[in-house]
This record gives structure tokens, C-alpha cells and sequence, in this order.
């Protein structure tokens, strides 16, 4: 494993010669702009003020219908640096809701999505791939792709948790 001192010296080398830099801009003016998007279209749902940018580990912002928020549940429209893609989570408020909500997904055999095995170290409840390696060519089809994705994702959380 190398150093802190030697990664930076990496690190350095990269943004000097500005590729990384440009692509992570890009990509945070993208998420904004996708965030506007869902705020303006959607105003029936809460829409995060902001965008959480990570440690380019992920990003995201939470899109959250009131069905979901009454029950201290939002929805977060994430991007994962390290794999690439697209996705979309169920999110507790806080890790008590977190808890609550995926005990009764685990436990009720749910497999319509993604479910972690444990709740310890992961920020999800339920979890669904959007797009796999995301066309940046074409950000009007990418943007229809993330939000088809995440209103069925919605809708069937809601639907799930209506028979609960």
C-alpha cells in the first residue's frame, strides 16, 4: 500500500494535467442540472437544496415524494464513482428509520431489488441500478433514463409499503 505522501504526489500529477478535474466538474454540473430538472418537474415532491459530492466515492440528491416522507423514508439519486453508474436508493432519515425499514424489506423476503446484507457501514435500505456506464454524449436520454427508473423504483416501494 502507498503512502498518503505518494498518493497525493499522484493526485497532484492528475490535476495538473486537468482531465480529472474537467470530467468531475462536468459531471457535478451534470447532477445539478438533474437535480433542477427533478425540482422543477416534480414540484409535488421534495427536492434536496443541495447536492452531497463525497469523496468521489458517491454523489447524490434526495427526491422525495410525500408518501415516502411521512414515513421519514426519501428517495436519493446517486452516482458511484468506483463503479460508475447510476442509482437509485430508499434512505431512513436518520438510522433508526434506516433500521426499522430494512428489517421489514430483509425479513419479508422482498427481492425485487437490491436489499444489503447489513445495514452497518451502508448508508441504503433498498437499492436499484438506474443506468450502467452512463452515455455523457446524450444527457436528455440519460436524464428520461434516471427518471423512468426512479419513478418505478418509487412506486413500487410505495406499493410494497401500502400492503405493510
Amino acid at each position: 500500500m502507498e503512502s498518503f505522501h505518494e498518493y497525493m504526489n499522484e493526485y497532484r500529477k492528475q490535476i495538473e494535467k486537468g482531465d480529472i478535474k474537467e470530467a468531475y466538474r462536468g459531471l457535478m454540473e451534470y447532477i445539478m442540472e438533474l437535480r433542477t430538472y427533478f425540482n422543477k418537474k416534480y414540484p409535488d415532491y421534495f427536492v434536496s437544496g443541495s447536492i452531497y459530492q463525497g469523496y468521489m466515492d458517491m454523489t447524490y440528491f434526495s427526491f422525495i415524494p410525500e408518501s415516502l416522507k411521512s414515513k421519514k423514508l426519501k428517495i436519493g439519486i446517486v452516482f458511484i464513482h468506483d463503479t460508475f453508474r447510476f442509482e437509485v436508493w430508499l434512505f431512513g432519515y436518520n438510522k433508526q428509520v434506516q433500521a426499522k425499514y430494512w428489517k421489514l424489506f430483509k425479513e419479508s423476503g422482498w427481492n425485487k431489488y437490491r436489499i444489503p446484507s447489513t445495514t452497518k457501514g451502508v448508508d441504503s435500505i433498498v437499492e436499484f441500478t438506474l443506468v450502467e456506464n452512463p452515455d455523457f454524449s446524450d444527457l436528455d436520454t440519460l436524464t428520461k433514463q434516471i427518471e423512468r427508473g426512479t419513478l418505478r423504483f418509487i412506486k413500487d416501494v410505495e406499493d410494497y409499503l401500502s400492503k405493510k
